[in-house]
């Protein structure tokens, strides 16, 4: 008889296209920011607060942000499932990193709508 061991797994064609379209949207949003800035001849505070005072780019470092948050999560949580053997310790390491990431989200949603 073959003892199955459950991981937590089969998550494949989604996580796999989330990997990919968010990278996307990171470069392009990479892409898009450098050449902004490209066009800016000096960078102070108050070039860079007006240029986040426009509403379309505070919804595209939104996109970003959440891009970045995707990206991470589903790469740290195939790491812990493919090093980290004991359950419950890899299930605390989930954990710590779905806190530490919300928490990385309120912080940079603060920041981008206080502006």
């Amino acid at each position: 008889m073959v003892k199955r061991v459950i991981t937590g797994a089969h998550y494949g064609l989604k996580d796999w296209l989330a990997q990919r379209v968010t990278a996307v949207i990171m470069a392009a949003y990479t892409l898009m920011f450098v050449v902004a800035l490209l066009m800016v001849r000096e960078i102070d505070f108050f070039v860079w607060k007006g240029i986040f005072s426009q509403g379309w780019i505070r919804m595209a470092t939104f996109l970003f942000t959440i891009s970045v948050l995707i990206h991470a999560w589903v790469g740290m949580r195939d790491i812990w499932m493919d090093y980290i053997k004991p359950t419950g310790l890899r299930l605390l390491l989930q954990v710590v990193t779905i806190l530490w990431l919300v928490g990385c989200g309120g912080w940079a949603m603060q920041i981008i709508w206080r502006l």
